[in-house]
Order: structure tokens, then sequence, then C-alpha cells
């Protein structure tokens, strides 16, 4: 891991065990971000560099399953520890399956709750995927920092994923149907042309005038990331 203090978003509606968890985190070197509601948690996950998020279950505006759920198929994939205070296993069942990583029953000891959360860290950190480049991009899937011709891009999650897909599969041409299921899922019914929106966003905050842009349209077929 790098020598930047890990950053954790905890979520969670319970202000005293919320301050509590907020506690130990710092005793143990991290920064920490609170937000108290499922909409305010969503918000600040989708748009936060996070190394950890720890979610309630039973939350405010927004339940801590659709937070997760809603995360994942946005394309963010920190890693997520998931809190309940509810007895049996569905709970723990339906968490996993829309995409926690673990899960913790309320109430539980700190060094419980700590083990936990550094063998998340540990796991990522033996998974951490290697920096993408493509001409003058530059893609680091973990850190989710783009730059291009030098300069620093700022991407929505869905824009990330799809460069992220161009550049992990680069020379290689994709239809339409094939970039809608990897990126906005095989369950998407919408209009596909959003393919081609979503392009025309990357190539305006990638691209320069002087210069090609690395994603080209094949015309009649589909979209091929390459450098020439």
């Amino acid at each position: 891991m790098s020598d930047e203090p890990l950053r954790v978003l905890v979520i969670e509606d319970d202000y005293d065990l919320a301050s509590a968890v907020a506690g130990l985190l710092v005793d143990e070197g991290f920064v920490v971000v609170q937000r108290y509601d499922g909409e305010a948690g969503f918000e600040e996950a989708l748009h936060g560099n996070f190394d950890v998020i720890v979610l309630d279950i039973m939350l405010p505006k927004r339940s801590g399953f659709r937070v997760c759920q809603d995360l994942r198929a946005a394309g963010l994939q920190t890693p997520l520890l998931m809190l309940t205070a509810k007895e049996g296993d569905w709970d723990e069942v339906e968490g996993l399956d829309v995409g926690a990583d673990d899960f913790l029953r309320k109430p539980f000891e700190r060094a419980v709750f700590m083990a936990r959360l550094h063998a998340l860290l540990r796991r990522q950190d033996r998974g951490r995927p290697q920096a993408l480049n493509l001409g003058t991009v530059s893609l680091d899937p973990m850190s989710r920092h783009v730059t291009s011709h030098g300069r620093s891009v700022t991407l929505t999650p869905r824009e990330f994923s799809l460069l992220k897909f161009f550049m992990s599969r680069s020379k290689v041409t994709h239809t339409k149907l094939e970039i809608l299921s990897a990126v906005w899922g095989s369950d998407f019914d919408g209009d596909p042309n959003i393919v081609e929106v979503y392009v025309g966003y990357l190539r305006r905050k990638i691209d320069v005038a002087t210069e090609p842009s690395i994603i080209h349209t094949v015309r009649g077929v589909g979209y091929c990331a390459r450098d020439d």
C-alpha cells in the first residue's frame, strides 16, 4: 500500500456508533469521512476517493442494500464492509448478493472490526490492478486517477468505467451491445445510443484538438481504443 493515509467512508445513522467507529479508525491512522443517511452516503462514495467503505443496512432515505447495489451498478468497486443489527442469515445473503465484500453484525468487538477491515484492504492490495496507458492517456484503476496530455481529468464513475473498458481491451473492436453489457450491465434495457453519448463525453474530456482521439469509431461495427 502507499504511504498516504487510507481513507474510510463510514455511513451509519447511529451517531454514537458512528463516532465510536470513526474514533477507532482515526486512532489507527485512517482518514475518516462520516455520513448519516443513505442518500448523502451514496453521493459521497460516488464522488469521493476512498480505500474502504463501512455501510450500515438500516439507513434513512436509502437503505444500505440499495446504496451498495447502486454503487456497484455505477462501476465503483471500493471494498465495502456492511453492518447490521438484525438477526438471521438473509441480510448477509442479500448484502453479499448486491456487492458487499464482507458482513459484520452489531454489536461487534473493536478487534474483530479492525481485523475485518484490514483483511479487506489486504485482499484489495493483493489484487491491485496495474495502471493502464494508451498514447498520452493514463488510468489508475485503484486511485481512479486519469491523466491525458499531462493534465488531470475528472470523470464520472460511468465515464471512468467506459474508459477503463476501452483501455484494458485496446486494439479490439467492440459493438455497442458488448459495451453496454460490460459497462451498463446485461440487464440494461435503455437506448443503445447511450454509448455514443458517453463516448462523446469521454472524447471531450481526454482529447485535444491537435491530436487524434484514442477512441476510434469503426463504422458499422462499434468502437476501438488504439494509439495510432
